[in-house]
C-alpha cells in the first residue's frame, strides 16, 4: 500500500507528488495523459519558465520525479476511487487497483466554450479566457469580449483598459445588460455591440467575427468564458462537497470534506476565494500544500497508532 495516489499528471500533480518524495512518502502518480492546457502552444505568467510550452514543464517534472526512489509514475485513467482514510482503492480503466492511505486528486477541468462555429479552432490561440495568462500577448490592438454575463463584461473591460488600443463589448448573449452597466462599459471606453456572433473565422493571427447582422469585425483577440466543468467522471461519485463554481471545495491545507483525500489545481476551489484559481502558477503551489497537508495527516495517524501501542 502507498501512502499517497495522486491522480492526475499536471502541475498540481506532479508538485503534489514532488513534495511527498521529497520527506520519502512512497506516492503513485496516475497520469491519463489529457491535460486542460493542451490547445495553448505557451504558457504566462509563471515566473522562470513565461512563454514555455506545457508540455516542457511536464517533462522537466517527470524528470525531477525520476530522482525519488519513493515515487512512482502510472499511466492510466482512474474509473472510480473507493474507502476511506487510512485504506482507498483506486482502480483504472484497465481493471488494475491500486491502494493507498490517502488520494490527491489533481485532474484539473474541463471547458465548454459557447456554441458558436469556429471558436473552439482559435481556443487557446486567439481565443482565450484568463487575461492574466493571455492578456499580453492579445495586447495593442483591437480586442473583443464574447460577454456571458453583465459582470463578465465589466471585469474583462478594466483588463482591457490597459491591454487594448480598442476594446469591444459583444453583448448579444447577455440577458441581465441594464443601464448600469452599459454606463460603466462606456466610462472605461469600451465599445458596446449587441448583435450575436454567428461565426468565427481565422484571419493571420487575428479572427474575423461574423456578426448575426453581416457584420465582419476584425479582431486581433477574442476572450470568453467558458463553463467548467470536472474532467474525471469518478469525482462525482466520492460525495464530496462542491462549490457554486463546480470546484471540489478544500481547505486552506488542500482538505477536501472527506477525510484523506485532497485537492489541488484546478480541480479545486478554495472556500475563502471568490473562484478557482486557475493559472500554472497557483496550480503548483496548490499541488505542495495538498502534499503538505496530506503528510501532515499521515503523521499525526501514526503518532496515535504508536502512542496506542
Amino acid at each position: 500500500m502507498h501512502d499517497v495516489i495522486v491522480i492526475g499528471g499536471g502541475p498540481a500533480g506532479l508538485q503534489a507528488a514532488l513534495t511527498l518524495g521529497r520527506v520519502h512518502r512512497t506516492v503513485r502518480l496516475i497520469d491519463s495523459g489529457s491535460y486542460r492546457n493542451d490547445p495553448a502552444d505557451h504558457m504566462h505568467n509563471l515566473i522562470g519558465h513565461d512563454g514555455t510550452p506545457p508540455a516542457e514543464l511536464r517533462a522537466a517534472g517527470l524528470r525531477d520525479l525520476a530522482a525519488y526512489e519513493t515515487v512512482e509514475v502510472v499511466s492510466g485513467t482512474v474509473e472510480s476511487v473507493t474507502g476511506k482514510a487510512g485504506d482507498f482503492t483506486v482502480t483504472l480503466d484497465d481493471g488494475s487497483r491500486h491502494e493507498s492511505r490517502a488520494v490527491i486528486v489533481a485532474t484539473g477541468v474541463r471547458d465548454e466554450l459557447p456554441d458558436v462555429e469556429g471558436l473552439a479552432d482559435a481556443w487557446g490561440g486567439a481565443v482565450a479566457h484568463c487575461p492574466f495568462c493571455h492578456g499580453h500577448e492579445l495586447s495593442g490592438g483591437t480586442i473583443a469580449v464574447l460577454g456571458s454575463t453583465a459582470a463578465h463584461l465589466v471585469h474583462l473591460s478594466g483588463f482591457l483598459r490597459r491591454l487594448a488600443e480598442r476594446s469591444i463589448m459583444l453583448t448579444g448573449r447577455v440577458d441581465d445588460l441594464d443601464d448600469e452597466c452599459r454606463a460603466t462599459l462606456e466610462a472605461v471606453g469600451a465599445e458596446i455591440i449587441g448583435e450575436k456572433v454567428e461565426r468565427v473565422e481565422p484571419r493571420g493571427d487575428g479572427l474575423t467575427l461574423v456578426m448575426s447582422d453581416g457584420e465582419l469585425l476584425e479582431v486581433d483577440g477574442l476572450f470568453v468564458a467558458p463553463t467548467v466543468t470536472q474532467a474525471a467522471s469518478f469525482v462525482a461519485d466520492l460525495d464530496l462537497e462542491i462549490m457554486p463554481s463546480g470546484g471540489i471545495a478544500i481547505d486552506t491545507m488542500g482538505r477536501t470534506s472527506v477525510p484523506g483525500i485532497y485537492a489541488a489545481g484546478d480541480v479545486a476551489h478554495h472556500r475563502e476565494l471568490p473562484m478557482a484559481m486557475s493559472a500554472v502558477g497557483a496550480a503548483l503551489a496548490a499541488g505542495l500544500v495538498a502534499g503538505g497537508g496530506a503528510v501532515a495527516d499521515l503523521m499525526t495517524a501514526e503518532r496515535e497508532a504508536l502512542v496506542a501501542d
